[in-house]
């Protein structure tokens, strides 16, 4: 019987430390989220060639995950071609899709 109990003990503290895992897993995912107008301190940079701003390389940095997709993408894809100072400037690699 004590070794059923103590089994269940070990079972609920793996199970529980998974969740956290889980959470901290689903916490990451959504700073990362997708979301191209996050990038819209950096447009005037780009289409006027002036120095981004800090909030410009800021999310930048952050959005540096989804640039392939935004890239790929017709209607923004060319903004991104012609952003290239922009990312020099904030240290940001142009991405290889």
């Amino acid at each position: 019987m004590k070794f059923t109990g103590a089994i269940c003990i070990a079972l609920v503290i793996v199970l529980v430390s998974s969740l956290d895992l889980t959470s901290a897993a689903v916490e990451e995912e959504i700073k990362v989220a997708c979301v191209q107008t996050e990038l819209i301190p950096c447009f005037v940079a780009a289409f006027i060639g002036s120095q981004p701003s800090a909030e410009c390389c800021e999310k930048l940095k952050e959005q540096q995950s989804c640039l392939c997709g935004y890239i790929s993408n017709p209607v923004f894809g060319q903004f991104y071609k012609n952003a290239q100072n922009v990312f020099k400037t904030c240290g940001v690699p142009y991405p290889k899709c």
